[in-house]
Formats: C-alpha cells, structure tokens, sequence
C-alpha cells in the first residue's frame, strides 16, 4: 500500500525502519574506550552494571552465586575503576557478571577485535542459512565456469 500525500502516520518501511542489530555490542562504543585493555575492561564492566537497573549489592550477590566464591560491592567497584588497573575482572568473573547482568556485550567489545561477534543463539539459523546460500553462490558460478569451458571445447 502506497503512502497517501500528506500522510505522516504510515510507516514507510523502506526508509524509517532500521533493523535491530543482531551482534551483541555496545551501541555507543566511546564510552569503552581506553588507552589499554584494562582500562576499556573497566569501562565496559563499569557501563553493564550501570545499564543493569539492580543494585550493585544484587548484582555480587548473584556474581557470588553463580561463580561459588564471594563477590563483594568493594569488588565490582574496583573492576569498573580505571584508576585500579590491578583489579581487572577475571573470565569466570565476568561470565557471573554475565549470568548477573544478562548482558554480554563485554564479550562482544572485544571478539569484535578479531572479526567476531557474540550473537543471539536463535539467530545461529539464519547464519547457518546465509553461509549456505553463499556456498550454494559460489557453487552456481563454479558450475557456470565450468559450462563455459566444456561448451567451448565441444563443437
């Protein structure tokens, strides 16, 4: 359905809709950046539990759960500290973070360094199927190239 002139309520689906992003990441990625590993570590813990909406009490206290070893507030303050680069989270701490917070875009900040993403697992489908459809592209052109070399051959 076209849109009507002067129509400012219809949803032009081609230009006004963008659609969500798929990999896990931060969306405005200045505010995790630092001059070291540490220090963008820092940032990025220090941005999760901001975005969180618990407490950083709550958040230890499910650290500590999950993880099987205490956790404390004190901790959690010192990983999202750039001042204290002695205090970098550990992996198995920032997967608690992760079972915590529900958020992995720690993970996701630094795989996008070595071409990586941390995608959604429901979407691993559709990756699966685009990395079909190219191999299925590749094999239609090698097909193709292969017509032309047996058709120029045989006359």
């Amino acid at each position: 359905m076209a849109k009507a002139r002067g129509d400012n309520t219809t949803l032009d689906l081609l230009t006004e809709w963008n659609p969500p992003s798929v990999a896990v990441r931060f969306t405005q990625p200045e505010r995790v950046r630092g001059s070291s590993f540490s220090q963008r570590i820092s940032r990025a813990v220090s941005e999760v539990l901001k975005d969180c909406g618990k407490s950083r009490e709550e958040i230890a206290a499910a650290m500590s759960e999950y993880a099987g070893e205490e956790v404390t507030k004190n901790m959690l303050d010192a990983y999202a500290s750039m001042a204290r680069e002695s205090h970098t989270i550990s992996l198995e701490r920032a997967f608690a973070l992760l079972h915590a917070t529900g958020d992995a875009r720690i993970f996701g900040m630094e795989l996008e360094r070595f071409d990586l993403a941390v995608i959604p697992e429901r979407y691993l489908g559709a990756v699966d199927d685009a990395m079909i459809e190219d191999q299925r592209e590749q094999l239609r052109k090698s097909q193709l190239a292969a017509r032309r070399r047996w058709k120029g051959t045989v006359r």
